[in-house]
C-alpha cells in the first residue's frame, strides 16, 4: 500500500478523557471540532459516549451537522460560532446548540428560533469571540429571560499556568455571572489542570484527548506509519532532495517515504525530524517534499518495510517543536490521504 496509516488508539483517548473527568468533580464535555483534531468525529464521539460522555463542541454548524450524521440523533452538540447566517436551518432541523457570540446572533436566534436552545459564550479578556462586559451587562436580563443552557468563556493563556492573565480572566468572568442561576464553563484542557477555581459546572477539554500539551501525562493516541518507497546508496557529497538542502559527507543509504506536506507533514520539519524504525531514529535528510520524504538509514541492520513519524518515541509535540508549530496544527493537518486504521475495541 502506497499511503501512510494513521493508527487511533480510541481506547487510550477514552482513557484521556477520564483522566482529565476525574480531576473535577463537575460535567466533562469533549471538543470535537476539526474532525476531532483530524481523528474522525464519529468515531471519536461514539467511543466517548460509550465512556459517558454527553456532551459535544465543534467550531461550526457544518461540522455539527456532519457529527449528527455519522453519530445520530442522541448526542447534544454545542457549535462554538454561534448562530451565524444561514445556520437556522440546520441548527433547527439538528438540534444544534449554538453559543451565541454577539448582540447580532442574539437578534438572529431569538427572531427566527425563540423557543430553541442556545449558550452564550462571554469575552473574558481573549478579544476573540463572545459580548464584552458591557454589551453582556445590557443584554444580561434579555438572555436570562431566554433561559440559556450555558455560559462560557474562553481561556488565552491557561498553558501557562504562572500567566497572569489566568486569573484576570477568571475574576472578569465571575463579575459576569456569578450569582446567575445558569450552568458555567471556562475550562479547555489547560483550564482543568488550572485547578477547582476555574472548572465550574462543566469543562471542555479538547486537545489533551488526543494526547497534546499541556496535559503531560496524557496517553498517546495516534501513531503514523510511513511506507519506504524505495531505498539508495549515497555518495560523499552527493545530495538528497530540492535545493541540495542536505548532502552526504560518507556513504548513506536513504530511505524515501510515502508522505509529505500535502498530507500535514509541515514542511518546516526537514532537516530537523526524525523517523523511527522500530523505535530506531532516522534523521530526516534534506526537505519534505509534497508527497515524500527522505531519511538516512545507514544505521540500521535491516531494510524496513516503513518508518514512523508519530509514536511512542516521537509524540505531537515532540514532532511539532521540530517543525517550530505547536501539536495542535500538527494533528489537525493530518491529510485526507492517510489509511485510518482504529484500534483499542471500541467506536
Amino acid at each position: 500500500m502506497g499511503t501512510a496509516t494513521l493508527h487511533i488508539d480510541l481506547d487510550a483517548l477514552v482513557r484521556n478523557w477520564q483522566a482529565l473527568d476525574a480531576m473535577t468533580d463537575v460535567e466533562t464535555a469533549a471538543v470535537v471540532k476539526a474532525d476531532a483534531y483530524g481523528l474522525g468525529a464519529g468515531r471519536v464521539a461514539r467511543a466517548l459516549s460509550q465512556a459517558g460522555c454527553n456532551l459535544f463542541f465543534v467550531a461550526v454548524a457544518e461540522e455539527g451537522a456532519a457529527l449528527r450524521e455519522a453519530f445520530g440523533p442522541d448526542p447534544r452538540i454545542c457549535v462554538f460560532a454561534g448562530h451565524m447566517r444561514g445556520d437556522t436551518d440546520m441548527i433547527h432541523d439538528l438540534a444544534l446548540i449554538p453559543m451565541l457570540n454577539s448582540i447580532e446572533q442574539m437578534t438572529r436566534h431569538f427572531e427566527a428560533l425563540p423557543d430553541h436552545p442556545f449558550g452564550i459564550q462571554l469575552d473574558s479578556g481573549m478579544n476573540r469571540l463572545g459580548l464584552e462586559e458591557s454589551e453582556w451587562a445590557a443584554a444580561r436580563d434579555i438572555v436570562l429571560g431566554q433561559s440559556p443552557e450555558l455560559i462560557m468563556s474562553h481561556l488565552a493563556c491557561a498553558d501557562d499556568p504562572d500567566s497572569a492573565m489566568n486569573r484576570a480572566q477568571l475574576d472578569s468572568f465571575r463579575r459576569m455571572t456569578d450569582g446567575l442561576d445558569v450552568p458555567r464553563s471556562l475550562a479547555a484542557t489547560g483550564g482543568i489542570l488550572l485547578g477547582p477555581d476555574y472548572h465550574f459546572d462543566l469543562t471542555r477539554p479538547g486537545v489533551g484527548l488526543y494526547g497534546g500539551l499541556p496535559f503531560a501525562e496524557a496517553l498517546g493516541v495516534v501513531r503514523l506509519s510511513l511506507p519506504v518507497i524505495q531505498t539508495r546508496m549515497v555518495a560523499p557529497g552527493e545530495s538528497v532532495g530540492y535545493g541540495q538542502a542536505w548532502a552526504a559527507e560518507s556513504p548513506a543509504r536513504i530511505a524515501t517515504v510515502s508522505a509529505g506536506y500535502a498530507d500535514g507533514l509541515i514542511r518546516a520539519m526537514g532537516n530537523e525530524a526524525m523517523l523511527f524504525a522500530a523505535g530506531v531514529p532516522c534523521p530526516i535528510v534534506g526537505r519534505v517534499s509534497m508527497d515524500l520524504i527522505t531519511a538516512d538509514i545507514s544505521h540500521l541492520t535491516a531494510m524496513p518495510g516503513h518508518l514512523d513519524i508519530l509514536c511512542d518515541e516521537q509524540n505531537v509535540d515532540e514532532l511539532a517543536e521540530a517543525a517550530g508549530t505547536i501539536g495542535y496544527e500538527i494533528l489537525t493537518a493530518l491529510g485526507a490521504r492517510y489509511h485510518r486504521r482504529y484500534g483499542g475495541g471500541r467506536g
